[in-house]
């Protein structure tokens, strides 16, 4: 069996993006014969500035969003990341094994302190050390498979770096994971900004599809989407027709289709930005029933959450431990 980790942030409203690229993926990895845990990561939101009753409630949010998506509790592990002190015990330990250079280099943190420094905020020492963490997450499990948007592979890729050195340096103790992305949506981009992934985290931006927005506001978004200038007609090119390209990715994530077969099926904008919004729409209805469903019954996503931080810190403790006992720490 191969073991699957992966977690969102609850650091903004979940996006078409997050659905696309992620929980939609992950739905279908628990149908596999695979064990599959899944984790709202609530530590990687405490980074920034933030307000703590928006992160509980967001959090909560995003764990009946795992529930409405339908990640099944019977076949995978779904769990808050604050409730497995697993998490936090061993990123001390990756962060004796990473080093500065290689935290500097990310590119979300070069990104984000960028933004905080132009905006007169200090930044947080987390916000460095996160991708660490972010390793924990993943190495704590003994993780194989990794499955995450674009933006996140470097994440993944410095897992695998301190992995191979923590075993070449004191024995073989974690297993090396990878990162497995969808075949299409694999990074939705702003319908506004086409050059711009679109992110949970901006605020409630006119080119970023929430999950949980109205049918009328998902059209009024999809219809007011940024194409390209020009006459060449409706032709699947990421590099120079950027908006188009988005549109044909979404609807080809929607439907299952292939972006530059469906582009020939159109001689104008218009049809395709309804014919998207119409896939949109019906893509999350049944998502936002069912939310809503569960938003009526909190105590249920808790129990499920708290069931699953159990079989998390079984599953994760031992190989802690090990990592523990490995770098030369005394059992206590």
């Amino acid at each position: 069996m191969t073991r699957i980790f992966s977690g969102i942030k609850p650091t903004g409203h979940l996006t078409l993006g997050n659905y696309l690229g992620a929980l939609r993926q992950w739905v279908a990895a628990d149908q596999r014969p695979d064990e599959a845990l899944f984790c709202v990561v609530d530590l990687h939101a405490l980074t920034v500035e933030h307000d703590p009753a928006r992160v509980r409630r967001l959090s909560r949010q995003v764990a009946t969003l795992f529930l409405a998506s339908g990640l099944d509790p019977d076949k995978c592990t779904l769990f808050m990341q604050s409730h497995v002190d697993e998490h936090t015990r061993l990123s001390y330990l990756l962060e004796c094994t990473a080093t500065d250079g290689e935290m500097r280099r990310m590119i979300q943190y070069k990104e984000k302190s960028a933004r905080a420094q132009a905006s007169g905020e200090g930044v947080r020492l987390s916000l460095l050390t996160y991708p660490v963490l972010m390793a924990a997450d993943i190495l704590a499990y003994g993780t194989e498979e990794v499955p995450v948007g674009e933006d996140q592979r470097q994440h993944v890729e410095l897992a695998r770096d301190l992995a191979v050195r923590f075993n070449q340096r004191y024995g073989q103790t974690f297993t090396v994971p990878k990162a497995t992305l969808p075949d299409v949506a694999a990074r939705v981009m702003d319908l506004q900004e086409p050059t711009s992934k679109m992110g949970k985290s901006g605020g409630p931006g006119p080119g970023v599809v929430f999950m949980l927005d109205e049918p009328g506001v998902i059209r009024k978004k999809v219809m007011r989407a940024v194409t390209d200038s020009g006459d060449g007609g409706v032709v699947y090119d990421r590099e120079a027709r950027p908006g188009v390209a988005n549109l044909l990715d979404v609807l080809a994530a929607c439907t299952g289709g292939d972006p530059a077969a469906l582009a020939e099926g159109y001689s104008g904008y218009g049809a395709l930005k309804r014919d998207v919004a119409d896939a949109v729409v019906e893509l999350l209805r049944p998502v936002q029933e069912r939310h809503a469903e569960l938003a009526a019954e909190p105590a249920a996503v808790e129990k499920v959450l708290r069931v699953g931080a159990g079989r998390a810190r079984d599953l994760a403790r031992p190989i802690v431990d090990r990592a523990y006992r490995a770098i030369g720490l005394l059992e206590p």
